[in-house]
């Protein structure tokens, strides 16, 4: 039996596929809307529920303010 511990993200470490995608990921400024991986999250979301439209928070904290 593999364990899993979903405490917290803090308390585990990106495997080696996770730090390979996060170097290859292509970069930009998501403040003023030019983060293509961001774009391309909002995108799915909003074709995922209908909605022509999505946006992305990092939290659900900050979810529940917008």
């Amino acid at each position: 039996m593999r364990v899993v511990d979903l405490r917290s993200d803090t308390v585990t470490l990106p495997s080696p596929a996770m730090r390979k995608a996060m170097y290859e990921a292509e970069l930009g400024d998501d403040v003023m809307g030019e983060d293509p991986t961001v774009n391309r999250l909002e995108a799915l979301a909003a074709e995922m529920v209908g909605k022509e439209a999505g946006l992305f928070v990092p939290s659900g904290t900050m979810g529940n303010l917008v």
